[in-house]
């Protein structure tokens, strides 16, 4: 398996993480009630529930192009230190940025979130090239 690959894997990994995260603190801020609903109307969650919540589906956006990215490279056989670099740092950076979210961080928070999409920009390019 390419480092692409594993990375992508991890990264789902820290997704499923974020959302047994999420659903615990919106569970505890909601109630079991609101959780077991239909959701006809819409639950706001706020303080850090609210923000797992975001930052959870900060991650879902982020994932779509970086597995894109890796799947390709993979396929295409491109994998090389750039894009295994690459990969790493977008995982190291979404890891980062679940923390400097809850905690509010400003402005690590966007430079976090700056630097993991850079990292998949780049293997986007990588990939055309």
């Amino acid at each position: 398996m390419t480092p692409e690959l594993t990375v992508l894997i991890l990264a789902a990994l820290l997704q499923c993480v974020q959302m047994a995260l999420y659903s615990v603190a919106g569970n505890a801020q909601a109630g079991t009630r609101a959780a077991l609903s239909p959701r006809d109307r819409k639950v706001e969650l706020t303080g850090r529930a609210g923000r797992l919540q975001r930052a959870m589906n900060n991650h879902f956006e982020g994932l779509i192009l970086f597995g894109i990215a890796a799947v390709v490279i993979a396929v295409t056989g491109q994998s090389s230190d750039v894009t295994a670099t690459a990969a790493w740092i977008y995982l190291i950076a979404r890891v980062l940025y679940v923390p400097a979210y809850l905690f509010g961080l400003v402005p690590w928070r966007s430079l976090v979130w700056g630097l993991g999409w850079g990292a998949t920009l780049v293997m986007l390019l990588a990939a055309l090239v």
